[in-house]
């Protein structure tokens, strides 16, 4: 399904639950103006159709000793399927990394890394970055403040 063949109800209920998903289904139904079936019907349809691709509980990384975040960019030697299919690998098995991202421009990556302290940054470079066969360079910027964190896409 695509955004614009959701109707209006559709994107108040996605709207809803991008705010809270532990909202329960009657008092979802009745901020969307439906019947406690019929939007257990669409919801369930939403997350049949992939439109709902998952539930989570959002936990602050300070919390969790995470107090630094880095965004590192990364540049490799040359376009190589199978090196950059190991690469993508090991940053999904990584989990320092929160978020990969493969872009155009300059730099082939950008990821965002979420650690304790530097010396499991250090201990993560060692790990990650300097294992990489195809690896050109690697830029890291910390974060000195996040000014802005949104999960919920516009509808």
């Amino acid at each position: 399904m695509k955004s614009d063949t959701l109707d209006r109800i559709d994107r108040h209920i996605l709207n809803q639950l991008q705010k809270n998903n532990q909202i329960s289904n009657l008092k979802l139904a009745e901020r969307v103006g439906l019947s406690p079936p019929a939007c257990l019907r669409r919801v369930k349809r939403l997350r049949d159709e992939g439109i709902i691709s998952g539930d989570v509980s959002l936990v602050e990384p300070h919390i969790a000793g995470h107090t630094i975040n880095i965004i590192v960019e990364v540049e490799m030697e040359r376009d190589h399927l199978e090196l950059s299919a190991q690469f993508r690998k090991t940053i999904i098995a990584s989990p320092e990394v929160t978020q990969c991202y493969a872009v155009t421009g300059e730099v082939d990556f950008i990821l965002v890394v979420s650690v304790p302290d530097m010396q499991a940054y250090d201990a993560f470079t060692h790990k990650v970055f300097y294992t990489q066969p195809n690896l050109r360079k690697f830029r890291s910027l910390i974060s000195l403040d996040r000014v802005k964190f949104e999960t919920a896409v516009k509808l």
